[in-house]
């Protein structure tokens, strides 16, 4: 891919590229092959001006924070796009209204609910990734989700174009949105509401500890990994399937919360793929339902 043609592009560019990039370095579970090039756009001038350049028919993959993902060990072909340049972590208060670009790192966002008394949009604080990501799967926790809160979304699509799109495009339901795969997400509008930030605090506060008591929070993981099945849970599944102390190489299944798998220093993206695989095939036998992968797969096999 990386032929002269290609590489002109590159050399108008304001923002850095690598060639070869591990996306290890980029993911949660600190597993994936290199990506072919990685380019990180300056702003978005020049995302607009790379699109424009480059050519349709190659591949283009946008990664955000790297949570909710499994990048296999083959890697990725063509350019894999971060935005993490200071243009793209801005957050933008209008009257009731919170604009968010795309890397704006969720848990950052609890310094401007506060300091803003702005309310809504703190079960997004406890999601790790990206802005820009939660809406691909709709994120959501402590019975919010991004659906609930989203307006519009700030888009730019493979040639280049910008344009504003409103909730309804998407197609949002429980962890799924009809996105359509040449978008990229540039930033998020929001709905809030006016709420005092002692109460936020306390908000915020609850909702860590949480986490902290019932999942792995420090630990090389993705989130949850499987979604929930209609009128069932899936770690209950999960565990009636005895898959509880499962592992595979350098993965298993956490201790602490059985729908989350961990990547305990040495696996591969094969070891956490295929101990999924794994437990989808056990829960399918004992229950007869089909777990479906939340965790968002790509890139190439070895």
């Amino acid at each position: 891919m990386c032929n002269k043609n290609i590489m002109e592009i590159f050399a108008n560019v304001k923002g850095k590229y690598l060639l070869g990039e591990r996306l290890s370095k980029h993911t949660r579970f600190g597993v994936g092959g290199p990506a072919e090039v990685m380019f990180f756009p300056h702003d978005l001038e020049d995302l607009v001006s790379f699109l424009k350049h480059y050519p349709q028919h190659m591949p283009l993959c946008v990664l955000g924070g790297g949570s909710n993902l499994l990048v296999r060990d083959g890697g990725i072909d063509g350019v894999v796009l971060k935005l993490s340049a200071p243009f793209f972590k801005k957050i933008e208060k209008k009257e009731n209204r919170l604009t968010c670009f795309a890397g704006v790192a969720n848990a950052t966002l609890s310094k401007t609910l506060i300091e803003n008394q702005i309310g809504g949009l703190e079960f997004l604080c406890s999601i790790p990734g990206t802005i820009g990501g939660a809406l691909r799967t709709n994120a959501g926790c402590f019975a919010s989700s991004v659906s609930d809160v989203l307006q519009s979304a700030l888009v730019v699509n493979r040639s280049g174009t910008v344009f504003e799109a409103k909730k309804e495009a998407f197609g949002l339901s429980y962890r799924h949105s009809d996105f359509p795969k040449d978008w990229i997400i540039v930033a998020l509008t929001f709905k809030t509401e006016a709420k005092p930030a002692e109460q936020i605090r306390q908000t915020l506060e609850q909702q860590k500890q949480y986490r902290l008591l019932h999942q792995p929070c420090n630990a090389r993981t993705a989130g949850s990994t499987f979604k929930n099945p209609k009128d069932a849970r899936a770690w209950e599944l999960i565990k009636q399937a005895g898959c509880e102390n499962l592992s595979c190489g350098g993965a298993k299944v956490s201790e602490k919360h059985c729908n989350f798998l961990i990547n305990t220093g040495n696996a591969s993206a094969a070891d956490l793929e295929n101990l999924g695989d794994l437990i989808v095939q056990k829960v399918k036998e004992k229950t007869g339902i089909l777990l479906e992968w939340e965790v968002q797969k790509t890139g190439k096999k070895v």
